[in-house]
């Protein structure tokens, strides 16, 4: 491994082979796991920046100057999911472009202008709407980071270990929805709720130290420079967009769900500030933690398996969701969108395991036909970066989808039955998804590696080295 460090050319590593297993014990997982943490690191403060305003709409009442509708609100939650869904295709190939560590310094630092704008904007009462939207859409850069994380992490982690690198690189990701609604809860027991501007001002320090962490610990990949075309050759590949289909079931529920909580118990309960901010975070808190767990049984079951079981779970926590807002009944609301929070962890983990698997069954397909083996997996792990890229965009339209769903709901019937029902619907068509297309033999479908014989070609040197096992 060579590493240049010069002052014009930055940290670059020019050789890179995490499936030897001789050179990542020696010299590969210590390097990974460094970049892994910076990563996880810039990714959270992203994602608390991406999802602040899910926090700050709870304290925008007529008490300090904010006289806004509910469906106006909803609208400050879709701004920044849109446009951190949008941001997420050019964030992800940009990594290529720039390199992994180059990116992460400026994709943290460039966090610091919607965290201030934030703070200044939300403590001047009759700001008009059209400048908080706008505010919000340039929080959804930090929506963005999760893209090019991912596709950087890919990089650098073999894939038998890329279930629980990317579950946990996610996981640490989301957990930023879940610390900045903590925080919200915090300076409204301590503060009252007509401070919001210390929600945003405490993560100016932490933007400024993750930026300057990055630049001096983080690497780049010289090899994954050099990959271009994966989007184009990744968006022609139909898997791309099956799997796209199931994170949005997964993920965008994640964030969906994490951004319009607050709202959806003021619009449906009538909570407090208070009362919200206590309830929200807990969700969003052990749906990051359960995504790690989710790749972690993804690699030892295979994806498909876990994600189908997933969906089958969701929908029976959906059901119960409607049964409670039948009824009526808090708890029982409460209790439900809880378990539906770690499930969509545990299938965001499972979802993004079966990508890199996927290429790599490919992979071993066209070497058992004759192909050279290094090239058909290098071409597994480019197309494996650009898919990430592509199904977080997607998966994160579904986030913005959720909210609308909600918005109409609250806005026409007063009631969320409905986008309840819509949500169900999707779970089950998911399910049909995965075993039309990931649990069924045959030509041309997608099958598991995880239960079948995976094919090895040591022979053609230690990029085709790929273990037994690892789950789609």
């Amino acid at each position: 491994m060579n590493v240049h460090n010069g002052r014009h050319r930055g940290r670059w590593i020019t050789e890179w082979d995490p499936e030897d297993p001789v050179f990542w014990e020696r010299t590969g997982r210590r390097v990974a796991r460094r970049n892994l943490w910076l990563s996880v690191l810039s990714e959270h403060i992203g994602f608390s920046v991406w999802s602040m305003w899910s926090v700050l709409v709870l304290f925008m009442s007529p008490e300090i100057g904010f006289d806004f509708t509910k469906s106006e609100k909803f609208l400050l939650v879709i701004t920044p999911t849109l446009v951190g869904a949008v941001l997420r295709l050019p964030y992800s190939s940009a990594v290529a472009r720039f390199g992994g560590r180059n990116w992460t310094v400026f994709a943290s630092g460039v966090l610091l202008v919607p965290a201030g704008l934030a703070a200044y904007f939300v403590q001047r009462p009759g700001t008009p709407l059209w400048v908080f939207l706008l505010v919000g859409a340039l929080a959804g850069v930090g929506g963005g980071n999760f893209a090019s994380s991912m596709t950087n992490i890919t990089a650098f982690y073999p894939l038998r270990h890329q279930g629980w690198a990317l579950g946990l690189n996610a996981g640490g990701g989301n957990l930023g929805v879940a610390v900045v609604q903590l925080l919200g809860l915090l300076v409204i027991a301590t503060a009252g709720d007509t401070h919001p501007s210390y929600v945003a001002a405490v993560y100016l320090p932490l933007i400024a130290l993750a930026a300057v962490l990055a630049a001096l610990r983080m690497d780049n990949l010289a090899s994954v420079r050099t990959e271009k075309g994966a989007l184009r050759e990744a968006a022609a590949h139909p898997h791309t967009w099956w799997i796209s289909a199931l994170y949005i079931g997964t993920f965008g529920s994640f964030i969906g769900y994490g951004f319009a909580f607050g709202l959806v118990l003021q619009s449906q309960f009538g909570s407090t500030a208070l009362e919200a901010a206590s309830a929200t975070f807990l969700g969003p808190l052990l749906g990051s933690l359960s995504r790690p767990v989710g790749g972690r049984l993804a690699d030892r079951f295979g994806g498909a398996r876990v994600t189908f079981w997933n969906f089958l779970a969701m929908a029976a926590g959906t059901a119960v969701l409607l049964a409670a807002s039948a009824r009526g009944s808090f708890g029982l609301f409460i209790g439900a969108f809880t378990v539906l929070f770690v499930l969509s962890g545990l299938g965001n983990g499972s979802t993004y395991k079966m990508i890199p698997a996927v290429h790599a069954a490919e992979a071993e397909r066209a070497v058992a036909a004759g192909h050279d083996a290094a090239a058909a997996f290098t071409r597994s792990r480019r197309l494996s970066g650009a898919v990430i890229g592509i199904a977080g965009a997607v998966g994160a339209l579904g986030g913005v989808g959720i909210n609308f769903a909600f918005r109409t709901a609250y806005g026409t019937w007063g009631s969320g039955t409905a986008a309840f029902a819509v949500f169900l619907a999707y779970y089950g068509l998911c399910m049909l998804l995965v075993r039309a297309v990931y649990l069924r033999r045959g030509p041309g479908h997608g099958e598991d590696p995880a239960t079948s014989s995976a094919a090895t070609s040591s022979a053609a040197g230690p990029a085709a080295r790929v273990r037994s096992g690892a789950g789609v």
